[in-house]
């Protein structure tokens, strides 16, 4: 197992479990087997081939979670090609940028998103393909390649938002993604068997959904319960029909269902394990589905440059609010001063990290890659404080990020797409607590000399440039910013 490659996963699964069920489609509970997914897998690598596409190449997936997913996952790893996973609910112009900055030659493509693809595509030479979900027959039947990958080569180029407005491209090796399928594996009592039936209802497209949900199915051969959209009654419906036994989920997933009316009356008993990361776990959603279902909700952190889970409290018997836990085998960490020092227990610092998880780099960008790394160790950007008994409490973000229903959103990006209105001079946003998402967008606008714009106005104009979790859900016209001496927006003021 710890010499096999991403790309060799499903194979070495479904050649073991070929009739076993891979995943239920939970809107109509179609079946599809270890084998099916691998004929399919088989079919997407052979069109990639014939295409030309060879070892080293990026292709890019944009769809919502779906079997297809599945196969283009799996078939682009078989190419030997590494996969680019496109955040549906990106706009032409992101997507484009994320096209552009890959070099991704061909798009496996499907639903409403089919139609952004195409529009971005159209004016990019470097993409030779979209691929259609809705007319799969065009991909024929063609002998899948044999391509030979190592622990090494790129698997998944991630893109997270620039602080700078431009997207970055998150490199992750074979080994990296394969690493940390083996660190939660490791973790005592709380790993995935072949017995299991997993939830898979985050979006395949983020990290956490493809390599801890739909990775850890495929190592294991469970069986998936796949959901295309999230909406909480219906969900609780499936996992009670199905007997899922493994939760996988975002915080907005567990506050949205101990919100549903009458929730006591799911029996979730089957549940024996449920895990929650990409954003912080409030502590009454977590007493809360305790109460409910009679299950622990096991918190854990983790980013997309560590592919993802650094820190969980499945390390523990009993997860601790407010605490991410303790960190997965093989993580190495320090918690460091400005100076880059160690700090002394209970202190807060900056975590940084080492382990095989831990990325490759920026694609394309030395400078940034090396400003994330600190003599080895990479920057979290995270502030973290230390117990006596090696538990994670996060405190605080160095940076600016906000997270939205566990997507990330830096503000810049926000700031540049206000910008471009005319009428807007400048343009300041910071994170604000929501009951719902974690956090919300909101920006604070000041106006041109003699403009006039009402806050609808200036949102819709967003909307129009940002995929809709990046919006702020409120804009507040001002007069003026407080600034920095140099200049600089001061955020911190406007968060107080």
């Amino acid at each position: 197992m710890d010499e096999m490659s991403l790309a060799d996963l499903l194979s070495v699964t479904a050649t073991a479990h070929p009739r076993k069920v891979a995943l239920v489609v939970a809107s109509d509970g179609s079946k599809i087997t270890y084998e099916d997914l691998q004929r399919e897998a088989d079919r997407v690598a052979g069109a990639l081939a014939a295409l030309g596409i060879v070892p080293g190449d990026r292709v890019a997936i944009g769809m919502h979670n779906s079997p297809f997913f599945a196969y283009a996952y799996f078939g682009i790893l078989r190419a030997g090609a590494a996969v680019v996973p496109l955040n549906i609910m990106l706009t032409e112009a992101e997507t484009t940028a994320v096209l552009r900055d890959s070099g991704a030659r061909a798009v496996l493509a499907g639903g409403p998103y089919l139609s952004v693809v195409e529009a971005a595509a159209s004016d990019l030479e470097t993409v030779e393909r979209v691929f259609s979900v809705e007319g799969w027959t065009e991909l024929g039947s063609h002998p899948a390649p044999a391509a030979e990958v190592t622990g090494d080569d790129l698997a998944v180029l991630a893109y997270t938002s620039g602080t700078t407005g431009e997207p970055k491209g998150v490199m992750l090796s074979h080994e990296n993604l394969m690493a940390n399928l083996r660190q939660q594996m490791a973790i005592p009592e709380a790993h995935v068997s072949v017995d299991d039936v997993l939830f898979l209802a985050l979006p395949l497209f983020h990290i956490f959904g493809l390599n801890v949900t739909l990775g850890l199915l495929v190592m294991n051969g469970a069986t998936g319960v796949l959901v295309e959209r999230f909406e909480p009654v219906p969900t609780l419906r499936a996992i009670v029909e199905h007997k899922v036994s493994v939760l996988f989920g975002a915080p907005t997933m567990y506050a949205a269902w101990v919100s549903v009316p009458g929730a006591d009356q799911y029996d979730l008993s089957a549940v024996r394990l449920a895990v929650s990361g990409a954003a912080p776990l409030a502590a009454d959603v977590l007493r809360s589905f305790y109460d409910l279902f009679g299950v622990w909700i096991y918190e854990g952190y983790g980013l997309t440059e560590t592919a993802p889970t650094l820190w969980s409290n499945r390390m523990s018997d009993k997860p601790r609010p407010g605490s991410v836990g303790k960190p997965l085998p093989e993580v190495e960490f320090r918690l460091i001063d400005e100076h880059g020092d160690d700090v002394e227990l209970g202190d807060p610092g900056e975590v940084v990290v080492k382990g095989p998880n831990v990325f490759k780099g920026y694609w394309n960008r030395p400078e940034d890659t090396e400003a994330a790394f600190i003599e080895g160790w990479f920057r979290t950007g995270d502030v973290g404080v230390l117990d006596e008994e090696g538990y994670l409490y996060l405190v605080d973000r160095k940076r600016d990020l906000i997270i939205v229903s566990g997507f990330n959103v830096f503000p810049s990006e926000v700031e540049n797409a206000l910008l471009q209105n005319p009428k807007v001079a400048e343009a300041a946003v910071v994170g604000v607590p929501h009951g719902y998402t974690g956090e919300a967008v909101k920006a604070y606008v000041v106006l041109e000399p003699g403009a006039e714009a009402t806050e609808a106005e200036l949102i819709s104009h967003a909307q129009s440039l940002l995929a809709r979790f990046k919006c702020p859900s409120s804009i507040e016209i001002v007069p003026d910013l407080p600034h920095l001496l140099t200049g600089k927006v001061l955020r911190r003021a406007l968060r107080t």
